[in-house]
């Protein structure tokens, strides 16, 4: 019998300490920390802990080792091959398809959908990959079953189920039959016969995800693991989880709505900022096609504080609708709510608002928000922010056929936006006829703008603030530029 010793390992980050602390060295969240009993580290087990390989007699052990290969011999990623899920908003946010060998988690709410994407692939991949081994610790087969017969997928003999929670015994039904793809509803279930402790323990799943992750590399099958999230929406067990897989998918949305968005937060095989928008009906996940289209789809003409940006989320430009609602307050703290932007941002925005341009703005309630639930999370969205705030401060509405992109600096200047030209595309498609951008944007496009699309640049916030109010004033956009802008 081995001796054990007792550890006090954090579950949000798995740092361990030979005694309770209140407050996480590792990560300094507070009441992490939980008691286990682990094996006592010896000249034999302190190399070989937490590696796992398979043995003759069908037990978890060490790791057969590997033998060096030179750089010349070693196949690229795009040798290899990429496999279609069959989904193409799944496809774009994977970079292209499934990598063999990858090892794949995706993250989201209970009930946002996640069983539901992976069926609709699991489906597709069974009928054109090859077979598929469906793996669930948390529903019944006749479960998923029923779920396939409502997504109307056909029976086919390549799709095969198995309820199973011993690690163990999942790499055996693999290595049996060897699948092509394999799907694991939810690492949190899995148990390892040799670990002690309960399954979704930060033990249990570090020791699961890395036996998985040895046999997709070492036999090339991509894995799917459903992860669990927590209540602040990050993902349950400990960070060194995302850091062993190679791509951790983010499916967000809320249950009330029908729109989901899936997101990379993680990819060594593509883009991390790819994300794919689907609709969700009775039969399944739908894909949305023109996303600009989706997200614009609801919105009101001629509103005070709305203003249209174009944000690129990988290699896609995507059109979204900033609202602001500024209120007087009757508190001594005025509040500030955002959603879907960098609260810290929206600050910095207001206190320009208030230095640079002149609004009074410390004694109002701010509400920020990106309508159809995209989280924007680069700067070129400020200048948006800002006209939209002054919009609802003066009362008067931006023209709706004004497009607002630039990134706002403490001195109020606007500067140049990434991939100017992309989001001006993506914006005369839909119909835009007017440009607000910084005037290095302006002078580095040489006034070659899109068809039926005028480009006005600004120097500074103040300057796009009196162009955008004027133009919302009129029936139609006034012909003369701001004052000392780039021409």
């Amino acid at each position: 019998m081995p001796k054990t010793i007792t550890r006090f390992v954090c579950r949000g980050c798995g740092y361990e300490a030979p005694k309770w602390l209140g407050r996480c060295p590792g990560c300094d969240e507070w009441g992490t920390l939980d008691e286990m009993l682990v094996a006592a580290p010896t000249a034999k087990n302190s190399l070989t802990s937490g590696l796992a390989g398979k043995s003759s007699s069908g037990g978890l052990l060490l790791a057969q080792r590997s033998a060096p290969k030179r750089l010349a011999d070693v196949a690229s990623p795009a040798q290899e091959g990429r496999s279609s899920t069959g989904i193409g908003e799944f496809d774009r946010v994977l970079g292209g398809g499934i990598v063999p060998g990858a090892l794949i988690l995706i993250g989201g709410d209970p009930g946002i959908g996640k069983s539901t994407l992976l069926t609709q692939m699991a489906g597709y991949l069974a009928t054109h990959g090859g077979r598929t081994l469906y793996i669930s610790g948390e529903e019944s087969a006749p479960q998923i079953k029923r779920r396939a017969e409502r997504l109307g997928l056909a029976a086919t003999s390549d799709l095969l189920l198995q309820n199973e929670t011993d690690i163990s015994l999942v790499d055996s039904s693999i290595r049996e039959h060897r699948p092509a793809f394999v799907i694991v509803d939810s690492i949190q279930t899995m148990a390892h016969p040799e670990v002690e402790s309960t399954p979704g323990n930060v033990w249990q799943v570090r020791a699961c995800t890395a036996a998985l992750a040895q046999i997709a590399k070492g036999e090339g099958i991509p894995i799917f693991l459903v992860g669990h999230v927590t209540k602040e929406g990050t993902l349950a067990g400990p960070r060194v989880l995302e850091h062993m897989v190679d791509t951790v998918l983010s499916f967000e949305g809320d249950r009330h709505s029908i729109y989901r968005i899936l997101r990379a937060t993680k990819n060594r095989f593509g883009s991390a900022d790819e994300l794919g928008i689907f609709e969700m009906h009775e039969e399944g996940l739908a894909e949305v096609p023109n996303p600009s289209d989706f997200l614009l789809s609801e919105r009101a003409q001629h509103t005070v504080g709305s203003v249209v940006t174009a944000t690129v989320e990988g290699s896609r430009p995507l059109l979204v609708e900033v609202q602001a609602l500024v209120a007087p307050s009757f508190m001594a703290n005025p509040r500030r709510s955002v959603t879907g932007l960098d609260t810290n941002r929206i600050h910095l925005i207001l206190a320009v608002l208030e230095k640079r341009v002149g609004l009074r703005l410390a004694n109002q309630d701010v509400f920020v928000n990106v309508a159809g639930g995209v989280r924007v999370e680069e700067p070129a969205a400020d200048l948006a922010v800002a006209l939209a705030c002054a919009s609802h401060l003066k009362d008067v509405p931006v023209d709706p056929g004004v497009i607002a992109i630039g990134e706002v600096g403490l001195a109020g200047e606007v500067r140049a936006a990434s991939h100017i030209e992309k989001r001006l595309r993506e914006a005369a498609r839909m119909g835009f006829t007017h440009a607000l951008i910084g005037a290095k944007n302006k002078t580095a496009l040489r006034g070659k703008s899109p068809e039926g699309m005028r480009l006005v640049g600004v120097e500074n916030v103040h300057q796009a603030v009196d162009w955008a109010l004027r133009s919302g004033n009129r029936s139609a956009l006034p012909a003369r530029e701001p004052a000392n802008s780039a021409t």
